[in-house]
């Protein structure tokens, strides 16, 4: 029987539940798949120490249900860290920021032990890149990267009217095809104005859960 992608989002969710341990500061990241996570998260909230989030829109729902959520500063030692994609390869390389927080989380994957991602079969792809990839900008180069990023043989377009929780803007680029994710990560990032490229490469997930029609499966 087919599933809708909120049921698969909803199952990736449950699974992942199986990676929390008592007392533990669990990692946050945002979207949709992560709002089906923290849906579920109301029987830990007396059982987890808190939570670190990478979002304003995902502290506001931990904190709605009583979770406590710390400054990433404020914790030696985060074990877990469970978030979406935009996209996914089989080699568990990510595009992440359509949400606009690819920066925080960013930050928080390199912290963590082990990083969980969760997404649905659709966004499951042998080659990144048909998901336009966000980099985000400090706003005034924003022109100049992304003069730079046709020369990377992308089509660069403003998400106009956003602005990441960091003061930032966003580019998404089009047209690519990421056959060498780490080696573009590594170029972009190395770009004047850049704050951070939307791809996860250097640093993948260690674990990719995918929701199916007939379940769930762990790359």
């Amino acid at each position: 029987m087919a599933l809708s992608a909120q049921e698969k989002k909803q199952r990736v969710a449950a699974a992942a539940l199986g990676y929390l341990r008592d007392d533990m500061v669990l990692g946050v990241g945002t979207g949709s798949t992560v709002n089906a996570l923290i849906d579920q998260l109301g029987p830990w909230k007396t059982r987890l120490r808190g939570a670190v989030s990478s979002s304003e829109g995902s502290t506001a729902r931990l904190r709605a249900l009583g979770i406590p959520v710390f400054d990433l500063n404020e914790v030696p030692d985060l074990g877990v860290y469970i978030d979406g994609a935009d996209e996914a390869n089989p080699r568990r390389e990510l595009i992440k920021g359509g949400g606009a927080a690819l920066t925080r989380e960013k930050i928080i994957a390199a912290a963590a032990h082990t990083f969980i991602c969760i997404v649905d079969d659709t966004k499951l792809v042998d080659t990144l890149g048909q998901f336009p990839l966000p980099v985000e900008v400090i706003p005034m180069a924003r022109e100049l990267v992304a003069r730079q990023l046709v020369a990377l043989g992308g089509r660069p377009v403003w998400r106009a009217g956003i602005t990441t929780d960091n003061g930032n803007q966003i580019l998404d680029v089009h047209g690519l095809r990421i056959s060498e994710p780490r080696a573009l990560e590594s170029a972009i990032n190395q770009l004047a104005g850049v704050v951070t490229v939307g791809l996860f490469a250097a640093r993948p997930a260690d674990l990719l859960i995918v929701g199916t029609d007939s379940g769930t499966r762990t790359i």
